[in-house]
């Protein structure tokens, strides 16, 4: 057996590697929407794990399994022994005894590393406080869909520099997307991602400005302020983040940007009802690609393995 592939976020891709999937992705979203079959992951069995609640990560991989052939076994925190106190490598070595790839949605990014370390299957990041790398596969297969590629395309992302914003940074450096990141100085992105991004080939721009930031942009991109495990932050963040509100004023500066949010949104907050609701919203098909973009993903990484 060869050694697993993973998906700790989405720079464990090369470039090349991120466009196939990417190819992949969109070859599964034509044979979904004409009904033809792509059960590529047939009798293949994946685990998903879940420390942080989900509506997009659990019912897109279960049902993108179900697409591919495949079964997936949801396991919560209180349905397995790690919620009882289990070591995760443990449960990384026994889960790869029965599944052929394991989706890990938890808390601390070093839970997926050590998941990683110790499975002989491959490990594939549903989200932690530092990384979302199954989010940027969706966004920017969202963003090719809309401007027929990646080249020539800038995107501004506004808000916290969050674990959405950290992998979608790096998304763009391997796709050659123009990046601008649009935070307060208190939440700007971690400085060690700057450099994998700048290493990667991105010059990725910062500004505390959200006039200037969103001038020329392609995509206009937000996330919540508050994210899950920080609401007792709740009222420092939201003075923090006054004036970066993605709404109609501010978009007045750039031009005829669509707008992402990667959802759920806080409507009233990091976005207006209005912004969300309006032409320029392309969120759900970014919510919808999360399907395809891990169906993708899935089928790489197991026929690797």
């Amino acid at each position: 057996m060869s050694e697993p592939r993973h998906l700790l976020d989405v720079d464990d891709l090369s470039s090349a590697e991120l466009v196939a999937v990417l190819d992949l992705a969109d070859e599964y979203k034509r044979a979904q929407e004409t009904g033809e079959s792509h059960e590529d992951l047939d009798g293949q069995t994946l685990g998903m794990l879940f420390q942080k609640p989900s509506t997009r990560t659990r019912v897109s991989f279960e049902t993108g399994m179900t697409q591919l052939g495949g079964h997936a076994i949801f396991l919560g925190a209180d349905d397995i022994q790690l919620g009882r106190g289990e070591p995760l490598k443990d449960t990384a070595r026994t889960l790869s005894r029965y599944v052929d790839c394991v989706m890990a949605r938890v808390f601390r990014h070093e839970n997926v590393e050590v998941l990683a370390e110790y499975a002989d299957v491959p490990i594939v990041n549903g989200l932690t406080d530092d990384a979302h790398p199954c989010q940027t596969l969706a966004d920017l297969q969202t963003i090719r869909e809309h401007f027929d590629g990646l080249e020539d395309v800038s995107a501004t992302w506004i808000g916290d520099g969050n674990n959405v914003a950290q992998s979608f940074l790096l998304g763009c450096a391997l796709t050659g997307v123009d990046c601008t990141v649009v935070t307060p100085a208190e939440h700007t992105i971690d400085e060690r991602i700057l450099e994998r991004a700048r290493d990667l080939g991105g010059e990725p721009t910062l500004t505390t400005d959200p006039q200037q930031g969103v001038a020329g942009a392609n995509v206009v991109y937000t996330d919540v302020w508050v994210s899950m495990g920080q609401e007792d932050e709740r009222d420092t963040r939201l003075r923090r983040f006054e004036g970066f509100q993605v709404n109609e004023e501010l978009l007045e500066a750039a031009d005829d940007a669509v707008v992402m949010h990667c959802l759920p949104a806080h409507r009233g907050e990091e976005i207006t009802d209005a912004v969300i609701e309006s032409e320029r919203s392309i969120v759900f098909d970014q919510a919808e690609n999360r399907l395809h973009a891990q169906k993708a993903l899935l089928a790489t990484l197991v026929d690797s393995a």
